[in-house]
């Protein structure tokens, strides 16, 4: 009887420390923060494909580091590859729907690609979550102003039967 409150005490304490860790969800493996950082630098220094490969490097290592898909569909946005952009923006929301900077980066990509209306969705649900006043629904809404980039046309498209002669 004399030990019962310090035992519920002890207990109590390490059900909330428990608690505590459990949300703070999984570390993301030191390897692959460190790649991160590198492929940030070369993204910043202008070398896309340099970083890209980190990025994708890190991911092999620790394919549960969500922040990976958000750089890598950056990255890809970067070279012109909207639709890789939005597969990496969709893996990313996948594993958090709430994800604003996801949120935002996959409805430029698809403002980009001119599947305006669904940019627009994106819009709305960035509005709902942050307000029209926070960066990235500002970011959104001037990508569907700007509209769908021009697209490129490879010299085949452009005149198919050009320098084809006859066997």
């Amino acid at each position: 009887m004399r030990h019962t409150p310090a035992a519920l005490a002890v207990a109590l304490l390490f059900a909330v420390s428990s608690s505590a860790l459990l949300a703070q969800g999984p570390q993301p493996d030191p390897r692959a923060v460190a790649l991160q950082a590198d492929g940030r630098a070369l993204l910043d220094a202008g070398d896309a494909q340099g970083a890209i490969d980190a990025f994708e490097a890190a991911l092999a290592i620790d394919p549960a580091y969500g922040a990976l898909y958000i750089d890598l569909a950056d990255a890809s946005r970067s070279v012109g590859l909207p639709g890789k952009a939005i597969m990496y923006y969709r893996r990313a929301l996948a594993r958090d729907p709430d994800n604003l900077a996801a949120l935002a980066g996959e409805g430029e990509a698809l403002a980009e690609k001119g599947a305006l209306a669904n940019a627009r969705e994106n819009l709305s649900r960035l509005e709902t979550l942050c307000g029209a006043e926070c960066p990235e629904t500002a970011s959104l809404a001037a990508a569907i102003a700007r509209g769908p980039l021009p697209r490129v046309l490879t010299a085949e498209a452009v005149n198919p039967d050009a320098g084809v002669t006859a066997n």
